[in-house]
This record gives C-alpha cells, sequence and structure tokens, in this order.
C-alpha cells in the first residue's frame, strides 16, 4: 500500500472537520445564545447574520462524513455503530434548526415554536458532536475488525463534559461573530457574553488537558515523553495566548479580532486533539493504513477531489465576500 494516500487522505478530512467546527460552529452559536433575549427584531437581526451562510458551512460535515465512508470504510463501519446514538441524534436535530431558519419566517407573527426549534435543535446538535468527540477519546471496542461494545459506551462523565465543552465553545464562537457582524444592542450584549463564555470555554480546555493524559497512558506518553514535550509545548503555550488576545480584545472596540482569535483557539485544541491521536483513527488500536480503503480508490476519489474541494473553496469564499459588511437591526432575510 502506498503509505501517503492514507495520510493524504486523513489530512483532508482532518481539514473538512476543522473547517465544519469552525464556520458551522458560529451559526449554532448564535441560535444557543438566541434565549438571551425576547426581542424580536434583535433575534432577527441575529438570524440574519447566518442566514446566507449556514447551509453552505454544513457542506464541510458531508464532506467530512462521506471522505471518512471512502477513503476509510472500515473505520466509517465501526465509527457508526459505536455512536449511532448521538449521530442520529445530531442529525435531527441539524434538521429542525434548518427549517426553523425557513419557517420562522413565514409563520410570523405566531413563530415561537420555529424560535424554540431553532434554539433547541442548534443546542442539541452541539452536544451531541461534543459527545461523538469525548467517545472517540476515550477509544471504541474493537474484535475482529467490528464495534464489539455496547451501545452506551460513549456515555460517560467525559464525554458530557466534552458535550458541555462544545456547547460552550460554538456559543463564544457565536458571540465573537456577533460582535463582528451585529451593531447596537445586539454586538454589545454578546461583547459581555464572549468574555464569561471565554473564561469557561479556557477552563473546560484546562480540564481536557489535564483529564485525557491521566486517563489515557497514551496520549500522557505522546504529549510528555522529554523528546516530544519540548517538540509540542508551543501548542498549549500559543492558545492561552489566543485566549488572553480575545479577552483582550473584547475590552477594547476591536470588532473582527476577537473572532479571529476564538478561531485560532479551535484550531490549536484540534491540533492537538490529531497530535494525541496520530496515526489511529479508531482509537485506540486501528491506525489510518489499518481502516484504509485500497489504493487504487483513493486515487480515483483523489482526482475528484481536485475538482470538487476548488469549487468548495470557491462558493464559500464568493458567498461571505458578497455578504460582507454589518447586518443592520432592520436587515431581511427572504
Amino acid at each position: 500500500m502506498e503509505w501517503y494516500l492514507p495520510v493524504i487522505w486523513a489530512g483532508l478530512i482532518g481539514t473538512a472537520v476543522m473547517l465544519y467546527v469552525v464556520l458551522d460552529g458560529f451559526d449554532l452559536g448564535i441560535a444557543i445564545l438566541f434565549p438571551a433575549t425576547q426581542d424580536e427584531a434583535e433575534r432577527d437581526q441575529m438570524m440574519n447574520s447566518v442566514a446566507p451562510f449556514w447551509d453552505g458551512n454544513e457542506t464541510w460535515l458531508v464532506l467530512g462524513g462521506g471522505g471518512l465512508w471512502v477513503a476509510f470504510p472500515m473505520a466509517y463501519a465501526i465509527i457508526m455503530p459505536a455512536f449511532y446514538i448521538p449521530v442520529i441524534l445530531m442529525l435531527l436535530a441539524l434538521i429542525f434548526r434548518g427549517v426553523a431558519f425557513e419557517f420562522r419566517w413565514v409563520a410570523k407573527p405566531k413563530h415561537r415554536i420555529w424560535d424554540l426549534a431553532f434554539w433547541l435543535g442548534s443546542t442539541i446538535a452541539a452536544f451531541a458532536q461534543g459527545l461523538i468527540l469525548g467517545g472517540l477519546i476515550q477509544g471504541i471496542t474493537v474484535a475482529n475488525g467490528q464495534f464489539a461494545g455496547k451501545p452506551f459506551d460513549w456515555l460517560t462523565p467525559f464525554s458530557v463534559m466534552c458535550g458541555a465543552g462544545v456547547v460552550v465553545g460554538y456559543a463564544l464562537l457565536g458571540a465573537t461573530w456577533l460582535v463582528y457582524k451585529t451593531e447596537g444592542a445586539v454586538a454589545e450584549r454578546a461583547r459581555a457574553q464572549a468574555k464569561l463564555l471565554l473564561l469557561c470555554l479556557m477552563a473546560f480546555a484546562i480540564l481536557v488537558s489535564l483529564w485525557t493524559p491521566y486517563a489515557h497512558p497514551r496520549i500522557a506518553e505522546r504529549w510528555f515523553t522529554p523528546a516530544n514535550f519540548a517538540l509540542l509545548w508551543p501548542f498549549p503555550l500559543l492558545t492561552a495566548y489566543c485566549g488572553w488576545m480575545v479577552w483582550k480584545r473584547l475590552h477594547g472596540q476591536h470588532e473582527f479580532t476577537p473572532f479571529a482569535f476564538t478561531i485560532a483557539i479551535f484550531v490549536l485544541c484540534f491540533l492537538g486533539l490529531a497530535i494525541s491521536n496520530y496515526p489511529y483513527l479508531v482509537p485506540p488500536g486501528l491506525t489510518i493504513w489499518d481502516v484504509a480503503a485500497a489504493p487504487a480508490s483513493h486515487v480515483f476519489v483523489l482526482i475528484g477531489m481536485s475538482f470538487l474541494l476548488p469549487m468548495i473553496l470557491f462558493y464559500t469564499a464568493f458567498v461571505y465576500w458578497t455578504f460582507r459588511g454589518k447586518v443592520k437591526l432592520d436587515g431581511g432575510y427572504h
């Protein structure tokens, strides 16, 4: 087997997942913050700030899941049964969130049920993603190349903590996006919310950073052996620096930089998780080479990806450029 093909595909899937977390994270976060105001015009402004982007952001989830199925079918066949319940919960929640975007406007003035669907669907989806993340870090029971665990192996205090951390992290992304994208009362309230959410997120990051090496010797060995520690120590320091910069810029009149540094925190945390688990795609025992598809399949789909990926990137950049600028209180979504 060409050893580099699984590495390339792991990088592509990891990039797609990271882009999904960052891009869909902020619009899920805005919905998580929805109960902070009961004013209909302010809620409209919050939704309008992500209305042109939210459905395109979910492209990266499809690309990540589809890439896993094509490039690492054995991993897909193990991971899906291990997380059937949280995956189905996440998908149903995302459906309700998406439907709420459209139905809320046509149902006015009797749209309270869709406000609830928007908030609850986004919050449950974020929490379910954290459950999946926590369960994957813990590891999956595998025997003879198949999932051999129980239906609720993923439900542990650690995975619940990860779920809460993802909800808080997405809410911070949403708050800093509102600081950047809106004005008036919505932006000022989001600035205050972001300060508290930042403290909570950094607390969760510290807790995960301590819990994972304590519970999993393979992760402790990866980070704390002398040679690795000398190489990897910049990652937690950079994360702390980005957290400090978010805090500092929120106390100023900066608009875009708190959002940018929050994205940097997510990217650094994602890289930290990748470092902790590479080359295992199904922790703790199956590497990317163990679960990879045939090289011919990798090459065939990679050719298609070389055309598809630039199109997605161009479309994403075009939409964000087209709808640049502030969303005003009287803005509309049709």
